[in-house]
């Protein structure tokens, strides 16, 4: 088996592993698929089981093109939020255990012509589907009102000062249009804090990648359905890299509800699809943050299915 791609290092891997719980028969789903650095390792642990993986960026597919004789493999290209679907196209009922990185790949962030990356100058695009999706970061930051952007800043990137930077947004894109990340930059430098200009371009970008990409909704969507096509005694595996994703996973798995207020039976007991393994989430260690600086935000949750 091919190695993984040298600009791919799939994060927290063993915890990964681990938390899936694997079966070398068993039905595995990783909905990111991304470099394809974790389907890789779970395929190794593989005999006759089978492994579906989900990614909508053409980019992705292109990374799965020597797996695709592997008649242990699937790849569906298409969002996460579509997974009880496809899944049911391909006659899968129900599966062993299911993954989700969260976070954006380095190959996307790397590439300049993708829009995602703070350091290199691209297009306004920040699109996870580049074929199908017409809706871009352009759209966000051009055509969005004062009060819009004040929402997506302040929501999606907890921006301090998510209206002063809307009305600058507003304002300089009266000139002229404002076509890539760095004219954008070129405008947060006067409204970001000292010594953390770099983190404040992050949740800047996140925040309108998340409204583009209509992130949440897709996780709320994503979570909801695998409580349906998890047998019970199986592992969902989740991996953040943000508070807004990690709260949702959070409440999703401790207490079945998205907002954190349980719903509970006649008597007193909470009703949840999932038990967490894991009290709190895990981290990577000092040696993964040195080796792989995309591992220092993530937080790793691991349920297991209850019984019906």
């Amino acid at each position: 088996m091919e190695q993984t791609p040298p600009y791919h290092v799939p994060v927290m891997l063993k915890a990964c592993l681990d938390g899936l719980n694997i079966r070398r028969d068993g039905i595995y789903v990783d909905v990111t698929f991304g470099g394809g650095g974790h389907s890789r390792a779970i395929l190794e642990q593989l005999d006759t089981g089978k492994l579906v993986v989900f990614d909508q960026d053409p980019d992705a597919f292109e990374n799965a093109a020597e797996l695709q004789d592997d008649p242990r493999f699937l790849f569906i290209q298409a969002n996460f939020r579509f997974l009880k679907r496809y899944l049911k196209i391909h006659r899968i009922p129900l599966v062993d255990g299911i993954l989700a990185d969260l976070g954006v790949s380095s190959h996307q962030i790397d590439d300049a012509s993708r829009g995602f990356s703070t350091r290199l100058d691209g297009p306004l695009d920040m699109r996870m589907n580049t074929d199908q999706d017409e809706f871009s970061a352009w759209e966000v930051v051009n055509e969005y009102s004062i009060e819009e952007l004040q929402r997506v800043l302040g929501r999606y990137g907890e921006v301090h000062n998510a209206k002063t930077l809307a009305t600058a947004i507003f304002a300089s894109r009266h000139n002229a249009p404002i076509e890539t990340g760095q004219a954008l930059i070129a405008i947060l430098k006067r409204f970001a804090p000292k010594f953390k200009e770099f983190k404040y371009y992050a949740q800047v970008f996140q925040a309108i990648r998340i409204e583009v990409n209509r992130e949440l909704e897709a996780l709320e969507d994503f979570l909801t359905q695998t409580q349906e096509v998890i047998k019970p005694g199986g592992r969902l595996v989740i991996m953040s890299y943000h508070s807004l994703e990690d709260r949702l996973v959070k409440n999703f798995i401790q207490k079945g509800d998205f907002q954190g207020e349980p719903r509970k039976d006649f008597y007193g007991n909470v009703l949840k699809p999932f038990e967490p393994v894991n009290r709190k989430p895990i981290e990577a260690d000092d040696a993964e943050v040195a080796s792989n600086p995309r591992s220092r935000s993530a937080k790793l949750r691991v349920a297991e299915k209850l019984p019906e």
